[in-house]
């Protein structure tokens, strides 16, 4: 007896009907790209392990529990990428795309991660990325929050989403405040939960994350990272607020946003939902000034955000309930045929159409369904003309904007189809 293939557990199908919408967002990010001179860079599914060891930390969920890792046939240990910003920053180094200048890069693509999968939670993922190097000051830093905050705008989600805010400081800062972290926690021991104190051990900083409710008292009068900053850290960061303050994006400042990845240095933000559940962070980022240095004795400042598509599709989907028509495929013109004669007319007709209006969608129905059917199916894909060969070679063309039919020839088919195209586009 055979027993049905399915799809690996967390990955998933992205079905005809729903490409349209990715389609749809993939040409806004583009766009966005574009208008602030970033360009795309495409990076390699496959990266050593060793270079996401170094980058994000072996103390990490990724590194420790969620890494697609595996010798290949050379003996070499590599891993599906889990996420794009150390692959970018390795391709940058190892091509030496910043000799005396600046790099304004974005990428997209798939990302894996082994966690439990569950609601905007995959672990075959999409992700857009964007990195900003050799740029150390606070302005920069501010145009990728700049960024997201336009693509909220143009996809209606402005009002849904709210930017938190932090600095992270450098990493001298970060262990003089991990010291009184850990001082505190230990007092505050019997309150932590078991994930909290395997924390303590590795990464005390993301205790300050946990929403077990029953530590939030104590987790908000834990000292403050804040409190260490230095005067340059402490300048960058006022800048950056200033730079926001000036151009109105409202935000609050989370003393205890950390975000997951140990490369963090100062800058650090997210926007959040309120809409999606627990998986609330719908993009985050910021800056690492310290990542270069672990591969390159060169530092190299760097910032920049990532956002995971599903979870914004879902974002987009639950407020907007799929009512967007550039969500949905829709043929410009339909052929059906009254005739049986293997839709060789009717192939003819289309590619003649095609070459005239190459801007056209045309589809010819192919499925030998009886006429009605077929008009019955071209409807329902929401076309905008039908056309239909009756059994005596003539064509019959229906506007359905405006419910016109028409009997008419080849050559006048065509100049209709051109003036109503050029109608059509305003």
């Amino acid at each position: 007896m055979s027993t049905k293939t399915k799809a690996i557990r967390g990955m998933r199908d992205v079905l005809p009907d729903e490409t349209p919408i990715w389609q749809w967002l993939e040409n806004k990010l583009r766009r966005l790209t574009f208008r602030y001179g970033y360009n795309e860079m495409r990076l390699p599914l496959l990266e050593p392990v060793s270079l996401f060891e170094r980058s994000i930390g072996e103390a990490t969920d990724i590194i420790a529990k969620e890494m697609y890792n595996f010798t290949d046939k050379s003996g070499e240990h590599v891993t599906l990428r889990p996420e794009g910003t150390s692959g970018c920053m390795r391709a940058v180094l190892e091509n030496n795309l910043c000799y005396n200048k600046t790099q304004r890069i974005w990428y997209q693509g798939p990302m894996f991660r082994y966690e439990r999968p569950q609601k905007g939670r995959l672990r075959q993922f999409t992700q857009f990325g964007v990195e900003a190097f050799a740029m150390k000051g606070p302005d920069i830093d501010a145009e990728l929050i700049f960024m997201v905050r336009d693509l909220f705008q143009e996809l209606g989600l402005a009002q849904y989403v709210r930017l938190e805010l932090n600095s992270l400081g450098t990493l001298e800062e970060r262990q003089q405040h991990r010291e009184q972290l850990l001082l505190w926690f230990e007092a505050h021991r019997d309150i932590l939960d078991e994930e909290s104190i395997k924390r303590l051990e590795t990464n005390p900083l993301r205790i300050l994350d946990s929403k077990n409710p029953a530590m939030q008292s104590m987790l908000e009068q834990a000292p403050k990272l804040l409190d260490y900053l230095n005067e340059e850290s402490r300048n960058h960061f006022n800048t950056v607020c200033q730079i926001i303050d000036c151009a109105g994006i409202p935000y609050t400042i989370n003393p205890r946003l950390v975000r997951g990845l140990d490369y963090y240095t100062r800058t650090v933000f997210e926007w959040v939902t309120d809409e999606l559940g627990a998986q609330g962070t719908v993009c985050g980022g910021g800056r690492y000034d310290g990542l270069a240095e672990l591969f390159n004795p060169k530092a190299l400042p760097a910032c920049g955000f990532a956002i995971g598509i599903e979870r914004l599709l879902l974002l987009i989907q639950t407020l907007q309930q799929n009512d967007n028509p550039l969500w949905h495929f829709s043929p410009n013109v339909v052929i059906t045929n009254e005739m049986n004669d293997d839709g060789l007319y009717a192939q003819t007709i289309a590619e003649k159409i095609r070459s005239n209006i190459n801007a056209l969608s045309v589809v010819v129905d192919c499925s030998g369904s009886k006429l009605k059917r077929q008009h019955h199916t071209a409807r329902q894909n929401q076309c905008q003309i039908i056309v239909t060969i009756n059994k005596d070679h003539t064509l019959r063309m229906w506007d359905l904007s405006g419910a016109q039919q028409l009997t008419i020839g080849e050559k006048e088919l065509i100049n209709w189809l051109q003036k109503y195209y050029q109608k059509f586009l305003g």
